[in-house]
């Protein structure tokens, strides 16, 4: 298993424009990373889940954050995300069938999560890896969110319109673009 480190240099070479990247290998040096009481910040792994054509994703309308987004959690000390990731995909769909289409990371992002009852705003530095599954897999909605759904590629950014999630859209039709 590579190391967050080494997956993140591989993600570097990949895509150097993407300064978040150097973000995270200077987080990495911070104890407590990988837990959720570190307060200015902590790792998150997301799943990108997408259908076998690639024309759809499976998204979560969170409570707390009250918006669409990719399936995902806090590590809470686990220092392998991919696994975080799967775990976190098959707890909030509840889809048992899930499968890693890359090792490597897909995407990652740091963003601000806003003061919430009682713990203060802070950072995830959210590291997320591409899935695949069968859209016809029943779906179980988790107490985290208000609903789970597949979403078609084209309509994902009317769901969510951050950058983030524009980007993974965009690599995600580079990977469609590729097997055409």
């Amino acid at each position: 298993m590579e190391t967050l480190k080494q997956l993140t240099k591989k993600y570097i070479q990949k895509f150097p424009q993407e300064n978040s990247a150097f973000e995270v290998l200077d987080f990495l040096k911070i104890d407590g990373c990988y837990l959720r009481e570190n307060l200015d910040g902590h790792f998150t792994a997301s799943a990108w889940v997408l259908s076998p054509d690639k024309n759809m994703v499976l998204m979560t309308h969170h409570k707390k954050l009250e918006m669409w987004l990719q399936l995902g959690g806090h590590a809470d000390g686990e220092e392998d995300l991919l696994k975080v990731a799967l775990c976190e995909a098959i707890e909030e769909s509840g889809i048992q069938k899930i499968k890693i289409l890359s090792n490597e990371i897909f995407d990652l992002d740091i963003h601000e999560i806003p003061l919430y009852k009682d713990q203060p705003a802070h950072k995830h530095y959210d590291i997320r890896f591409l899935f695949e599954t069968d859209p016809k897999n029943k779906i179980i909605i988790s107490d985290e969110s208000y609903d789970v759904a597949w979403i078609p590629l084209e309509k994902v950014t009317k769901f969510n319109s951050e950058d983030s999630i524009h980007r993974m859209v965009k690599k995600t039709l580079a990977i469609k673009n590729k097997i055409s």
